[in-house]
């Protein structure tokens, strides 16, 4: 037998580790789900009025070009090439096999990952970010303010200001502006300017000293700073890094790859879809594609939604209409909420911290097409490091959510014998987080040393 032979026959029987898309099936078009649902979503409303919201409301805030995404009704929607161009230095994003972890469990289920964490910024935000930063320069906009929790947001619009060249500013919650400072460090690299929220530079973040002057600041204090700056600057505008329908849009396609890629490893359809939800956007997009299997009778695929107990809004918020900051500056959406009073503790899961879920992928959790269960921090990271010491990646702690929700449905089916594919979603690495690990190992050594006899 030639070294040859030998060659193909290891490709032959070696199970296939990672699926890579080539360049040329980078995806050409986002999917808009709100297209095939069979009830429509509730339209937002005029915080004044309490009307529906028209295009022209929104023009304060977004270009044009953004909110006839947000109000489309189009099934796909084309990406631009100069979008794409830039999606190319990380997309496609593989999709892998974790047979280190199976074996660990010794489950039956076949778990598979999809990796965002090959992003200049280590996470997902960029596939939306770089498409706003191109429509809005596209309209001659010059400045874009934003807020982000764990920072990972923050440094994706950055850079997307960066390649575009716009200015960036980002409000970052007071949490995770003191406990991640590399990531705000990444944000100034790039040429983010950074404040932490609360702040007093504006007349939201003064108000909230004053009624919490000891806050740890929250996602939705964030989001009325950045919104107060923008909308009286004709040449700037707000940038939004989930809960709105374009920001979900973009991320499908992540879910688009995944569909493709679990073809490469033989599957015929995800059993189980699991993503880490805060606003949304990260679960959106790896599973409304997915659902779009489901919605035409080709599969029976569940989408499982994983948020923080700290954060609940899945699993014990209202579905109710709500303001999407704490000042009540943006419209009113009807969405599962906590209340935009709420302020979480301060969890290393940042990008979690966030009082309401998207109001898509709410009206979709009331439509019964996707579940919600909610996983505590010990759980979450327990799970994270379960995964780093058996597929050598560290997930960011957002993800580790969805991978303890994927770890105990996989021991399911140690109890049960019964294989299944189960998909999850990895919306980025925690190389930056490696402190929060630190303080959770510490917690777990103490832990073990106060169960042992003296």
């Amino acid at each position: 037998m030639t070294s040859t032979d030998v060659g193909d026959l290891d490709r032959a029987v070696r199970p296939l580790t990672k699926a890579v898309l080539a360049e040329a099936d980078l995806p050409t078009h986002w999917y808009n789900l709100a297209a095939d649902l069979p009830a429509p979503m509730p339209p937002y409303l005029h915080p004044g009025t309490r009307e529906p919201l028209a295009p022209d409301d929104m023009a304060a805030l977004f270009p044009m070009a953004l909110i006839e995404q947000e109000m489309s009704g189009e099934r796909f929607v084309p990406i631009p090439e100069p979008v794409r161009e830039v999606y190319r230095l990380w997309r496609p994003s593989p999709l892998y096999r974790a047979h280190r972890l199976e074996r660990a469990l010794g489950t039956p289920a076949r778990i598979y990952y999809k990796y965002e964490g090959v992003s200049p910024v280590g996470s997902h935000k960029p596939n939306t970010a770089i498409a706003q930063a191109y429509y809005n320069a596209a309209e001659g906009v010059r400045r874009l303010t934003t807020e982000t929790g764990a920072g990972q947001w923050g440094s994706a619009l950055s850079l997307a200001c960066a390649m575009f060249g716009l200015e960036c500013e980002v409000w970052q919650v007071r949490a995770s502006y003191d406990s991640k400072p590399y990531r705000r460090m990444l944000m100034q690299t790039y040429g983010g300017v950074v404040h932490p929220s609360p702040s007093d530079l504006t007349e939201a973040g003064r108000s909230f000293l004053q009624r919490f002057p000891d806050t740890t600041g929250s996602l939705g204090m964030a989001v009325s700073e950045a919104v107060e700056s923008a909308a009286p600057d004709p040449q700037a505008r707000y940038a939004l890094g989930s809960v709105l329908g374009h920001v979900l849009l973009h991320q499908t396609v992540i879910g688009e790859e995944a569909l493709l890629q679990l073809e490469q490893f033989g599957e015929r359809q995800a059993d189980v879809v699991f993503g880490c939800a805060g606003g949304g956007s990260n679960l959106a997009g790896l599973s409304f594609p997915f659902l779009r299997g489901r919605l035409a009778g080709q599969t029976d695929t569940r989408v499982v939604a994983v948020e923080p107990t700290a954060c609940p809004s899945l699993t014990q918020g209202r579905y109710e209409y709500d303001h999407g900051d704490v000042a009540g500056l943006t419209p009113l959406m009807k969405m599962h909420t906590l209340g935009r009073d709420f302020v979480p503790d301060p969890i290393h899961a940042g990008g979690l911290r966030y009082h309401g879920m998207a109001p898509l992928v709410s009206h979709v959790v009331e439509l019964g097409l996707i579940d919600a269960v909610a996983v505590d921090q010990r759980e979450a990271f327990d799970a994270g490091v379960l995964f780093a010491r058996t597929e050598g990646l560290v997930p960011a702690p957002e993800s580790c959510h969805a991978i303890a929700a994927a770890v105990a449905e996989a021991r399911r089916h140690v109890d049960s014998g019964e294989e299944g594919v189960l998909v999850v979603g990895l919306s980025g690495n925690g190389q930056l987080d490696l402190p929060a690990y630190a303080e959770h190992l510490a917690g777990a050594e103490r832990a073990d040393a106060g169960d042992q006899p003296f």
